[in-house]
């Protein structure tokens, strides 16, 4: 099996294991198991929580004393592992700490898989800008496979609707906790994905450590000086404002939506109807974003794509504050969730190729690990805190209704502020041999 398709198929794999449960989580807990917001909702921090120290802990692992696809591996294993125990989990607190530690397990390796397929493509001379894209959008696929997949077998009767033989097959392995089935097939992927990985090409750390070396080298936390360049810390500051919004669309698309039933014109539209297809636009759009950065990246350079997806987030925002389920309004709806995947594409994959292309080889798992730590830990908790503060505080009428309009305005506003700072603060000059060389 050549590389580009190892790497392939760990890439959807990847995706395919979080996506399997992520968008349902909410129906899960509020729905099935009849939890309430306030037993229930603090589970959407763990993300958040683990994305603080452990991709930038198991980059530093990486770097330092253990082979990078060994750790990856070892990594999927045990989440999917802590994914069995969540099936089997009736306590809502029981079930927040379970999922923590999933999260500690498997946020790193978002990070780790992109460091690895870094390495071994340069190893074999790939160049990079343009071979990893095309392997990252199967990521993309596999998220939107395994929402499908989890829609199909959401409930017992699906799997009796996919034959005697095979419905009847799951359910004596699942018992009834059937609507917990996107733990165990996400829990089994994990663990093929976890085994697949130690018969990866070896990536093991970049040097041994010195005799001479400081505390700060010894430690592994070298990645954390680029905070003392200006450029870098610039980039991370900004990364986790843009994790921010991205947040900000995973906790209230979905939820937006479905509010337009409560309006009697609206309440049997397709957009509340099938509102999480609606959504799966986004993934979708994101398959083919992914595909045009290598010809933005070396026509324009990192920051200007970086500049379009926050122009991109802000048109993601602005449309939402102006659909509606009919008319103009759905063609709006629609175009925002197209524009999604240049907003998401065109900052993270790139944001990822910056760090690779502007950092020593020694650090490099350090460094993707403290760009996953700003983005989806301080970014997606600073999203969910101060968002959720706005709404509650100043777009919550009497009822529990929620004023979208200006919500998505608001949050329009924010990302242009971002985009404008960020266009004037960080300095960066096209240079296309240095992404060139990102292949050695």
């Amino acid at each position: 099996m050549n590389l580009k398709l190892r790497l392939t198929i760990v890439s959807f794999l990847q995706f395919f294991v979080w996506g399997a449960w992520l968008t349902t989580l909410g129906t899960y807990g509020f729905a099935y198991k009849q939890w309430s917001g306030a037993e229930f909702g603090a589970v959407f921090s763990t993300l958040g929580i683990a994305s603080i120290f452990m991709p930038a802990l198991m980059g530093i692992i990486a770097d330092k004393w253990i082979n990078a696809e060994k750790l990856y591996g070892a990594l999927h294993i045990l989440y999917g592992v802590t994914l069995f125990l969540l099936a089997k989990t009736d306590d809502p607190t029981t079930f927040f700490w379970i999922l923590l530690i999933g999260m500690c397990f498997y946020m790193p390796t978002l990070s780790l898989s992109n460091s690895i397929s870094y390495k071994l493509l340069k190893d074999s001379h790939y160049d990079v800008v343009k071979v990893f894209p095309p392997i990252r959008v199967w990521g993309t696929i596999g998220f939107i496979a395994a929402m499908w997949t989890t829609n199909i077998f959401s409930d017992e009767q699906s799997f009796s609707d996919f034959g005697i033989s095979i419905g009847n097959s799951f359910a004596n392995i699942f018992g009834n906790s059937l609507n917990a089935n996107q733990f165990y097939l996400a829990g089994i992927f994990a663990i093929i994905l976890g085994i697949f990985a130690f018969f990866l090409p070896k990536c093991p750390p970049p040097k041994l450590i010195s005799q001479n070396a400081t505390i700060t080298q010894k430690l592994g936390l070298d990645a954390f000086s680029l905070f003392k360049q200006r450029k870098m810390a610039l980039f991370f500051i900004f990364s986790m404002f843009l994790g921010a919004a991205l947040q900000l669309t995973n906790m209230y698309g979905d939820t937006f939506l479905k509010d337009f039933g409560s309006v009697e014109a609206f309440k049997d539209s397709a957009v509340v109807q099938y509102s999480t297809m609606i959504i799966s636009i986004s993934q979708i759009s994101e398959t083919l974003f992914i595909l045009a950065i290598p010809f933005f990246l070396y026509k324009f350079g990192i920051k200007k794509v970086m500049l379009i997806s926050m122009f991109a987030w802000v048109l993601r925002f602005g449309f939402f504050s102006a659909g509606a389920p009919e008319g103009f309004g759905l063609l709006l709806i629609i175009l925002s969730n197209i524009i999604y995947g240049m907003a998401f594409d065109f900052f993270n994959i790139s944001g990822s190729l910056f760090v690779e292309s502007t950092t020593d080889s020694k650090i490099r798992s350090s460094a993707q690990g403290l760009f996953m730590m700003m983005t989806n830990g301080f970014g997606a908790i600073l999203g969910s805190a101060v968002s959720g503060w706005a709404i509650s505080s100043f777009f919550t009428t009497q009822d529990g209704g929620k004023a979208w309009q200006e919500i998505w305005l608001v949050f329009a506003i924010y990302a242009l502020v971002v985009a404008i700072l960020f266009a004037i603060l960080f300095k960066h000059k096209h240079n296309p041999e240095v992404l060139a060389d990102v292949k050695h």
